[in-house]
């Protein structure tokens, strides 16, 4: 197993009604082929090797002793091969008839899963042949060669983590899923054999299904449903094979297709999860099987987006307008509840603090407030460049809000001689003393005018630290502190298409803008010459690894794994690991910073505060994440 992924597939193949040796036949061939697609768990529809529409077939012995046999057939060819395999059947057990799955692994049968929901919609539906498995007591000490339980687990014996549980069919449907049961108890893999007819409406009913089951359980789902060769004397199948993880569809086969499913599912990801969510307790009973089934093959179907805060397509403007919402919103709740008269933003020209005045504007603008008390400042100094300046003022006109402009070069360049620093000397202190400076006369300025300090700060600079303790890092409420640089970029857009005319001129030109503090003087030419990705790194690579380390939960091998295809021919290997290293010393080192930051509204599922998010103490070491991002 390669960091936790695990091939799955679920396949519908030809079959003929009641010719247990033909399905063996067509399902084997399955087998080889999705062996050699390097497939670890295979799952086929419930009673596959039989037919789900064999009637009253299924009452004669002749015809379940040829059903034996074919399964027999079908586990030979699993021999040698590293897979886990589901095939359904009928088993009759103790008297009475069971609608079964069987688990196959390296030619044996691993054990019997019966169904407990039998539907009984009408006349041919199942309760005519087959008993539930609640209607009698299997036995449970797992000594049978092929145990037969309700209850039964398998697991891989190289990675025991990995629990596969099953369930069939109406099992999914009822109000008590032996699924929910299943994760309970260790499963982190699902898998269903169903037989689902097709009606208009189903389909998208089924697939909700699978989504709310697989979410609330954290796990995968792995659902195989009967295909077009059953008997349409009454009923049609169409196939809808279906892979779910944790409320996200990963693939689909078309109705009517015959087309199999085919997944890489993040077992990491789902353990990671589940640990996290201490409502989740495992109760750890049943019988467990083990096998093996788990390789180590590559990656070759799963897609990993180099942009995880930023969806796309359509989703990307509906996304956008409601995180605007959701900011705005925020702010004019903390502006009512503090009686605030006025909002104090500074403005740089920059991203940030563009984003924030647009949300102020929209706060006050839901609250009915003149945009005139919105007070929006520039603080040019040694770093200000020309362009920045004609982006603030620009924006500040367009937005229609009162503008000041408050240059603090002297003020400054007297605090360096006050405290005996060398203004030829531009170290952390020259370009400190700058950010802090600003903030005061941010919280004097809202002092005066009965104001409120808003932040400017993203999710990204809180991330690496890339702030000014007690400058640039602290506000009276932070808009920005849930938003990655990334998206902040796909927000301004949004506005800048939305709102049209001269804001979208003034917003294009703020996102072609060179990302910068601007604390040291510009060059030569008047350019910025500060800027942030040469210093800290690529803004996109920082915000990857931080999903992939706080939503993800991977490691550093995992993570340079998956950045490695995500960034595939912009980006070398050496290159993402010498930022990887770089992340993972600034975010351990710069903790200090947001363990006291200001409040600010949670807009995903990545957060960084101290009171409802991320906890750490400040001197909590990186060594070992930094080591083995060094030894990659």
């Amino acid at each position: 197993m390669k960091h936790g992924f695990v091939k799955v597939a679920a396949a519908s193949p030809e079959l003929k009604v009641a010719d247990p040796a033909y399905n063996a036949k067509k399902i084997g061939k399955v087998i080889e082929e999705q062996h050699e697609r390097g497939t670890e768990i295979l799952v086929f529809p419930e009673l596959s090797i039989s037919g789900y529409t064999c009637g009253d077939l299924f009452l004669r012995q002749t015809f379940l002793d040829g059903c034996m046999t074919a399964l027999k057939e079908v586990a030979d060819g699993t021999k040698g091969k590293k897979m886990l395999v589901f095939v359904g059947l009928p088993v009759p057990h103790g008297g009475k008839l069971f609608n079964c799955a069987a688990a196959l692994s390296d030619g044996k049968v691993l054990g019997f899963i019966p169904k407990r929901c039998i539907p009984n919609y009408n006349e041919f539906y199942e309760k005519r042949y087959f008993s539930s498995a609640d209607e009698r007591d299997f036995p449970t000490d797992g000594k049978e060669s092929m145990p037969i339980s309700p209850d039964l687990y398998f697991f891989d014996e190289h990675h025991p983590e990995i629990v596969v549980g099953c369930e069939i069919c109406e099992d999914l449907w009822a109000s008590e899923s032996p699924s929910s049961r299943h994760a309970q108890n260790g499963a982190v893999i699902m898998v269903n054999l169903s037989a689902s007819n097709e009606t208009v409406g189903k389909r998208e009913y089924r697939k909700t299904l699978l989504a709310a089951q697989s979410g609330k359980c954290i796990c995968a789902y792995v659902y195989a449903d009967a295909g077009v060769s059953e008997s349409v004397s009454d009923m049609v199948f169409a196939g809808n094979n279906l892979i779910y993880e944790n409320g996200t569809m990963l693939s689909e086969a078309l109705p009517f297709s015959g087309e199999v499913a085919e997944a890489e599912i993040d077992t990491g990801f789902l353990l990671f999860e589940r640990r996290q969510n201490t409502t989740f307790s495992a109760r750890e009973k049943g019988l467990f099987r083990g096998a093996s089934f788990v390789g180590n093959a590559d990656l070759t179907l799963r897609t990993v987006s180099p942009s995880p805060f930023v969806p796309q397509g359509k989703e990307l403007e509906r996304r956008c307008g409601l995180i605007l919402s959701m900011q705005s919103s925020a702010l004019a709740r903390r502006l009512k509840h503090t009686g605030a008269k006025s909002a104090v933003v500074g403005i740089s020209g920059g991203l940030d603090s563009s984003l924030a005045l647009l949300v102020t504007a929209r706060a006050f603008d839901l609250l009915g407030k003149d945009r005139k008390d919105i007070i929006a400042v520039t603080m040019p100094c040694f770093g200000t460049s020309g362009k920045t300046r004609a982006n603030a003022n620009a924006l500040m006109q367009a937005a229609g809000v009162t503008i000041r402009s408050i240059s603090i070069s002297g003020t400054v360049s007297r605090h360096l001689r006050d405290i005996d620093h060398d203004a030829e000397d531009h170290n952390v202190t020259y370009e400190n003393a700058q950010a802090r400076y600003r903030t005061m006369v941010l919280m004097d300025l809202a002092n005066e005018e009965n104001g409120l300090v808003v932040g400017t700060g993203d999710l990204s600079e809180l991330a690496l630290g890339w702030c000014t303790y007690n400058g640039d890092h602290m506000s009276m409420y932070a808009v920005n502190a849930s938003i990655p640089k990334t998206l902040v970029k796909s927000l301004i857009a949004y506005e800048a298409k939305r709102l049209g005319g001269r804001m979208e001129v003034v917003l294009k030109s703020v996102l072609s803008t060179e990302i910068s503090p601007e604390l040291l003087p510009p060059d030569e030419k008047g350019n910025i010459a500060q800027k942030t990705e040469d210093i800290v790194g690529p803004y996109e690579l920082h915000d990857f690894y931080l999903y992939r380390f706080l939503r993800r939960g991977d490691s550093p091998a995992k993570t340079l794994y998956l950045a490695e295809r995500a960034f595939s021919g912009k980006y070398d290997r050496e290159t993402l690991k010498k930022w990887l290293v770089n992340f993972y010393k600034r975010f351990f080192a710069q903790q200090f910073k947001r363990n006291c930051m200001p409040d600010g509204v949670k807009i995903g599922s990545v957060s960084l505060s101290p009171r409802a998010d991320w906890r750490m103490p400040s001197d909590a070491s990186g060594a070992l994440y930094i080591k083995q991002a060094e030894e990659l």
